[in-house]
């Protein structure tokens, strides 16, 4: 038992989702038309996609980042570097993985550099990428697969409703490095020893590589295309994995998966009572951007996304708030919580400061985004 609320207690997101589903199963009794409303798709997506991110990691696919980044003497070339490595990436791989990818890199990089002291603000502003840079694809963050799914729009039309909010973020990343290091933009970074040594050790496993980089490309046109075959496609990645790798299995981050499926639940029980259903339909149509960044507040944007897909008509406008959601605080967005739990793994003593530091500048680079996306929600919608 104690072993049961030491975990729960580690996995917060997760028990919120455990009890939120259980008190709504009282709101609405389960029966079978709650089962159909559960998005499977997405479940089975998501479990295809973590799973073969995580033979990624294993595989050390994004290990040449680090020899890159060697050859880099400047430091505000390196931030550069970094931030928008996870910016670029966090489109493909989705904003958590990405983070936990450059993260620990960074804090090798700026700690093999004696350059500590940046370590906090470069790590907040990668958050910041991270958030910004994922919301451009369908696949890039956990509530744009969802969404996308069920928005119905083509991945062009998608990627145009969002390209205003990326370029521009894109920008004010880039003017928030240079404010950075202002007094010294030429400041040098001296290596001490072989960075790659603090590294994981080099896979020479080409063959498993080149199985997860195929295994990607046929989940991403999964997504893509909407197939109704997706089933089948996961049987193949199942399959796949149970023939090449099936320790990944083990790995695969099922916390998150259950957390969504709790979610689900809570979002089919409430939609099912008429009463705050119909509250919720006045409430939370035509308000869906606000709704978003609050709702998300409390219980982290992906949630948020499933609670309150049901009761809105401007899909576009609840994507641009729960997208937003994660600049305000720490539980605004799983990716944060991820890059809060990786820096007091090696830095304990500092998970006060790591919070000061994230919300100074996170905040700031909110206060900017907030009203222009406010008013992109009201133009362009769907």
């Amino acid at each position: 038992m104690k072993k049961v609320i030491d975990f729960l207690k580690k996995e917060l997101m997760l028990t919120v989702a455990v009890l939120a589903a259980a008190v709504s199963l009282f709101i609405s009794p389960p029966n079978a038309d709650l089962l159909k409303s559960i998005d499977w798709r997405t479940l089975v997506t998501l479990f295809m996609m973590l799973t073969v991110l995580e033979g990624f990691k294993k595989e050390n696919i994004f290990r040449p980042i680090l020899k890159v980044a060697e050859k880099i003497g400047g430091i505000v070339g390196l931030s550069f570097f970094l931030v928008f490595g996870v910016f670029f990436s966090s489109m493909f791989v989705t904003n958590d993985v990405s983070l936990i990818i450059f993260v620990p890199l960074t804090i090798i990089l700026f700690r093999s550099g004696g350059k500590e002291k940046y370590i906090l603000p470069v790590i907040t502003m990668e958050n910041i990428a991270a958030i910004r840079g994922s919301l451009l694809l369908p696949f890039g963050s956990p509530q744009n697969l969802f969404l996308y799914g069920k928005s119905g729009v083509s991945a062009g039309l998608f990627i145009l409703h969002m390209s205003p909010l990326w370029v521009s973020s894109a920008i004010l990343l880039s003017i928030f490095i240079l404010v950075l290091y202002r007094k010294n933009t030429k400041e040098k970074i001296e290596w001490q020893g072989n960075v790659t040594e603090a590294w994981n050790p080099k896979r020479k496993r080409k063959r498993q590589r080149l199985v997860y980089l195929c295994l990607f490309v046929m989940i991403l046109l999964t997504i893509l295309t909407r197939t109704q075959y997706y089933l089948g496609v996961a049987a193949v990645v199942l399959c796949t994995v149970l023939v090449f790798d099936r320790q990944i299995l083990i790995k695969t981050d099922y916390v998150l998966i259950l957390t969504f499926f709790c979610f689900f639940v809570f979002s089919s029980s409430i939609a099912a009572n008429g009463q705050i259903s119909s509250f919720l339909t006045s409430s939370v149509g035509n308000r869906e951007y606000v709704w978003g960044i609050l709702l998300s507040q409390l219980i982290s944007n992906v949630p948020a996304s499933i609670v309150l897909y049901p009761f809105t008509k401007n899909l576009a406008a609840l994507l641009y708030g729960v997208d937003t959601a994660g600049l305000c605080s720490l539980i605004g967005s799983l990716a944060s919580v991820i890059n809060y739990r990786i820096y007091v793994r090696e830095y304990p003593k500092n998970g006060m400061k790591f919070i000061k530091t994230f919300t100074l500048i996170s905040l700031a680079f909110f206060i900017i985004v907030a009203v222009p996306g406010f008013l992109i929600s009201k133009y362009w919608t769907f």
